[in-house]
């Protein structure tokens, strides 16, 4: 293993994750695996031999397999099989480890942390992304159009919250477009590591969804198909409000659960809530393409 590719994630004065591309901060991941890619039939040569991990080679053929691409959304039997493989990975399948300082801070951070992030794999079908949450940290109630998401919590402890439109489509096809839009609450709880791989879908399973870190965490995401602005598969935020404070009696929510339900606020991006973007060195998949 070479010293550059051992360091570990560089701290700032309040130990935050603040690495850009282009730049030299990086994640110091725990092992150092070359890229082993075939193309036409000849092989691109390194000096480091590669050995990919069983699990995120299964994984990545897998989602070649399942994913067909916007508009389309996994079987439930490819579901139980991607679920299955993310089940089962762990840190070191993808390069990390517990011992590294990022999971390990000296210090209480100070101020709101930034997110880290870094892409395994992306095609036009599916995304591999790994995200590096600080103490404290948040990913703000967002949503995932069009979209399938399975993520899987390698490490750390982190609060999850999530919602799902009540009325996701008008009866013409059309989205809904009021200032406060209800959703339902599909999930309000704390998770921790090593914990089962949760599934979102386009229209149910907490499609919209917030993380906040207990715990330094690292979260290795499956999208498919990934974010896209020019298929309009933007990214929206979302501030929730309590049932009781817009409600005006609707007919979807029936008396003594309005806790089950929130009235979701379409905002910008929140401040300090922009991501940082890094180098992916960890394993690298084996891809054939010709």
């Amino acid at each position: 293993m070479t010293m550059e590719t051992a360091r570990l994630v560089e701290q700032g004065r309040d130990h935050k994750v603040v690495s850009r591309v282009g730049h030299a901060s990086k994640v110091g991941y725990h092992v150092n695996k070359a890229i082993k890619k075939r193309k036409c039939g000849k092989k691109m040569k390194h000096s480091v031999p590669s050995m990919v991990p069983i699990a995120l080679q299964q994984l990545f053929v897998s989602c070649r397999q399942v994913f067909k691409g916007p508009g389309t959304v996994p079987s439930p039997h490819d579901v139980h099989n991607l679920c299955s493989i993310l089940d089962n990975m762990r840190p070191e399948d993808v390069g990390l480890s517990r011992d590294l300082q990022f999971f390990k801070p000296k210090t209480v951070v100070q101020g709101t942390p930034r997110v880290t992030y870094t892409t395994i794999y992306e095609c036009s079908n599916f995304s591999l992304c790994c995200f590096f949450i600080p103490a404290t940290g948040v990913i703000p109630l967002h949503n995932h159009p069009e979209m399938t998401v399975f993520s899987k919590l390698l490490l750390g402890k982190m609060h999850i919250k999530s919602y799902d439109w009540v009325d996701p489509v008008n009866s013409d096809g059309s989205t809904p477009a009021p200032q406060f839009r209800l959703a339902k609450l599909k999930a309000d709880s704390v998770f921790t590591s090593p914990c089962n791989t949760s599934v979102l879908y386009p229209t149910e399973g907490g499609n919209i969804h917030a993380f906040t870190a207990i715990t330094p965490c690292a979260v290795l995401d499956v999208l498919g198909p990934p974010y896209s602005k020019e298929d309009d598969r933007d990214c929206s935020y979302y501030k929730d409000h309590p049932y009781a404070a817009y409600s005006n009696g609707e007919a979807a929510v029936t008396e003594g659960n309005g806790d089950c339900y929130g009235w979701l606020e379409e905002i910008e991006m929140p401040e300090n809530s922009e991501m940082d973007k890094i180098p992916y060195l960890g394993p690298q998949v084996t891809e054939t393409s010709c």
